[in-house]
């Protein structure tokens, strides 16, 4: 389905959509959208990290709205990237165990717009099957993807030790040549190359609004100190998550994984900090890349008119509960940032409502006053942005391979462990860092039956397999 937007005007669709004086002034938003990759949600100075320097995504804090409690539903890269890509759970969009390829006959969050009269553009890490051109992205530029140039020696991490992700992972040409003179692998000064590409972009100054969605690859691993950065951070300064432990109690389904196997058993507060100040360095990198971005857009004319919008793929444990990785449902992980800031957006608020990465596609949708295709599943955020709306979801669902499942109302959280045979149930309003289980305590078996009710409601009526066999 094609979209022409002098119908929309004529339908009322764009000004019944308007986000303030986009809407009124009769012309549609840009739309910058930022994902980090592997970023905690308590990485964010502004948001209350007081030990990290995230100077410009403060000012869009400052100057927009934060959701305290997005989620990544599926914690790990190509689920959770599938799911921004498509506005639909795993269980329906065709990757759900981490691979896979997208669902044919699904709408894609690009071409949508695409569709609808944007300039589509992609930069970054692509993590899913086809490219982007094949999803809906009419140009890339600094696309960074698996590559076959073999790098000359063992590439290693800030620390010495053997990386074992992204080798060979090369810069690629809008036609596909690959650059490798740009660098093979996670290179140290790799966000500026992802910030110089999108600033070309958006130095074009296309007379249509664009849609340009760059993927970072900070702060994912192996992390690599940028130019300057070494000693910015004091490990010993650095203060431990309040839920550190050595080793998490029991095999969460996962134990064997690459992310666990970076560190050695037991974790130690050494092994957590001197992680944390090169992550936390990582990330401020990223943030003065996001700073020349923004100041593109400022300097082009282009800042007032557009949405920009950052988030993350998933979060990262980095120590907490006695994990290193992603893959599990612990609110440092299953959380992440999000943060709009645009015109006809309030500034400095902090929104408490549930939501999905998989929401962003529907919500830019009713900001542009296009029509949300029927085969999305997430929900518009402009309700709660507007303040005409307090909730998106009474409960979000979350889920990694069939080990972990888990539901999670405004208070409290349940995780079950199916291959494990075990569940969890916290109080987050009194125990927000998730360190009393509660489900063994005969006074919640209601609740946790109740919860439990629920969840697997949302999963057979979405297709999960553990919950549908015959």
């Amino acid at each position: 389905m094609k979209f022409n937007f002098k119908t929309l005007l004529l339908t009322g669709l764009f000004a019944a959509s308007a986000l303030g004086a986009a809407g009124e002034s009769g012309s549609r938003p840009n739309f910058l959208v930022i994902i980090s990759d592997d970023q905690r949600p308590d990485t964010i100075h502004a948001l209350g990290n007081r030990v990290i320097r995230t100077p410009n995504l403060d000012t869009l804090v400052s100057g927009g709205v934060a959701f305290t409690r997005a989620a990544a539903a599926y914690p790990i890269c190509a689920a959770s990237r599938a799911e921004i890509l498509t506005g639909v759970c795993s269980f329906r969009n065709g990757v759900p165990y981490g691979g896979g390829k997208l669902k044919p006959g699904l709408a894609f969050w690009a071409d949508t717009l695409r569709q609808a009269g944007y300039h589509t553009w992609f930069v970054g890490k692509w993590h899913n099957d086809g490219t982007p051109k094949t999803r809906g992205y009419e140009k890339t530029h600094g696309l960074y993807t698996a590559g076959t140039v073999k790098e000359q020696t063992v590439p290693r991490d800030w620390n010495g030790r053997e990386v074992t992700g992204y080798c060979g992972w090369t810069f690629k040409t809008d036609d596909g040549r690959e650059e490798p003179e740009k660098g093979v692998g996670l290179t140290p000064d790799i966000s500026r190359r992802f910030a110089d590409a999108a600033i070309e972009l958006i130095h074009s100054k296309p007379a249509e609004p664009f849609f340009l969605h760059l993927n970072f690859t900070a702060p994912h691993d192996p992390l690599q100190l940028p130019p300057g950065f070494a000693g910015k951070y004091d490990p010993q300064t650095i203060p431990l998550p309040a839920n550190f432990l050595p080793e998490h109690p029991f095999d969460h389904g996962n134990f064997r994984g690459r992310d666990e196997l970076l560190w050695p058993w037991p974790r130690t507060p050494r092994d957590v900090r001197e992680e944390l100040a090169a992550y936390y360095a990582v990330i401020e990198y990223m943030d003065q890349q996001i700073g020349r971005i923004l100041a593109a857009l400022r300097d082009s004319g282009q800042l007032e008119n557009t949405v920009a919008i950052f988030s993350s793929d998933q979060g990262l444990a980095i120590g907490s509960h006695g994990l290193r990785g992603k893959q599990n449902l612990y609110e440092h992980t299953f959380g992440v940032p999000l943060i709009f800031r645009g015109p006809g957006i309030p500034q400095n608020r902090r929104i408490a409502a549930q939501c999905y990465l998989r929401d962003l596609f529907p919500t830019t949708c009713e900001m542009a006053g296009v029509r949300i295709p029927e085969t999305v599943q997430g929900r518009s955020l402009v309700p709660v942005l507007t303040g005409k709306g307090d909730s998106v979801y009474p409960y979000l669902i979350g889920y990694f391979t069939d080990t972990q499942r888990m539901i999670r109302t405004d208070r409290w959280k349940l995780i079950l462990y199916p291959k494990a045979g075990k569940q969890q149930l916290f109080d987050l309003a009194s125990d927000p860092d998730e360190l009393h289980d509660l489900s063994s305590q005969p006074e919640q078996a209601a609740r946790v039956a109740g919860l439990r009710a629920t969840l697997e409601t949302w999963l057979k009526q979405n297709g999960d397999p553990i919950f549908n066999k015959s």
